[in-house]
């Protein structure tokens, strides 16, 4: 079956991330493109007109949007590797479950961790790590949330690990030293291809958001 794949995403997204690391893990050839977010390409905006969002997965000229939906797609059609998502419905819900955890949580605190100051910051910073530590008790002392192979979860949250650098240094505080098992399984999941050549350098990460805050008039 001939297949021909595009992804529109930028380098620095955690949402373009997941997507190549489904891609990668799945050992999929693609065309990727780069997109400048505040110039939207007219593709963008054709293949995604309802957000105008990256990422984009386009398959033979149909568009596939959001993140979660792109990775959960990308298993369901290449079935040819090992799957991404559990096969049993149970474990398949819980999957799901603390994926949308990761989405409704994660990036909207880290968000704020870096738009705020003074209490607003300080309060987002324990809301940010709350977070993160009820990720850490789920995860428990398994190499990977969904056990012994890493899958959707993971691909779900690592994204962030790239982004962690920039949200403490803007709020002086270290992950690891209130969530040490969160960074081991982060260190983990670098260790895999799919996942150390789909994440920037954190320090790019860094600079990227510091034009950003300029850009946005943020001190």
């Amino acid at each position: 079956m001939g297949h021909e794949v595009v992804l529109l995403a930028s380098h620095v997204s955690m949402f373009g991330m997941r997507a190549r690391i489904a891609l990668a893990e799945k050992g999929i050839e693609y065309e990727y493109k780069e997109e400048d977010l505040p110039n939207k390409s007219p593709l963008l905006l054709k293949m995604n007109p309802v957000h105008k969002k990256i990422p984009v997965l386009i398959h033979n000229g149909k568009p596939i949007c959001e993140s979660l939906i792109i990775v959960q797609y990308i298993d369901e059609v290449w079935t040819d590797k090992a799957p991404i998502l559990p096969s049993d419905p149970y474990p398949r819900s819980q999957a799901r479950f603390w994926a949308d955890y990761v989405d409704k949580k994660i990036y909207d605190a880290g968000r704020k961790i870096w738009t705020t100051k003074g209490e607003e910051q300080e309060a987002a910073k324990k809301d940010f790590i709350e977070c993160l530590k009820v990720l850490e008790g789920t995860l428990g002392d398994k190499p990977y949330f969904g056990g012994d192979t890493f899958g959707f979860v993971d691909i779900a949250l690592i994204p962030f690990y790239s982004w962690f650098y920039a949200y403490e240094t803007c709020g002086n505080f270290s992950v690891e030293a209130e969530c040490p098992k969160l960074i081991l399984w982060a260190k983990r999941c670098m260790k895999k291809g799919s996942v150390s050549k789909s994440l920037p350098d954190p320090h790019k990460v860094y600079d990227y958001l510091l034009q950003l805050k300029k850009r946005l008039g943020i001190e």
